[in-house]
């Protein structure tokens, strides 16, 4: 079994930052990436990253602002949030699959979520 952890969650004003932590406890060689979901919305893609690294995704409303990246010693996917808008607001879900497209799309496997806030 799959299984996901996130962290580094919380509050920030607006134009601030934040670094989002997902750890693969169970390992393997899994393309991950990003969701988020605000009230009343539907879940949105945010960034993927294929287990190499090589290959990046990233919706238009965060280009130029997050940055995905991965440590594979750390089986850890992290998401640097840079110039935090209000919009941002969501819960966070890491997920994971057999590619980036899998991972856009379709993914397998998902975390618990994690809050995070932005003040304006």
């Amino acid at each position: 079994q799959v299984q996901l952890v996130e962290s580094g969650g919380g509050l920030v004003q607006a134009g601030g930052s934040l670094r989002l932590s997902c750890l693969l406890r169970t390992g393997g060689a899994y393309a991950m990436g990003w969701f988020r979901q605000a009230p009343g919305k539907e879940r949105e893609f945010v960034a993927a990253i294929s287990w190499s690294g090589a290959t990046t995704n990233y919706a238009d409303s965060v280009k130029g602002r997050f940055t995905i990246s991965r440590d594979n010693v750390k089986n850890t996917v992290y998401l640097q949030m840079n110039s935090l808008k209000p919009e941002d607001t969501a819960v966070y879900y890491c997920a994971a699959g057999q590619n980036t497209v899998v991972v856009k799309t379709t993914p397998g496997y998902w975390g618990q979520g994690t809050q995070v806030t932005v003040s304006s």
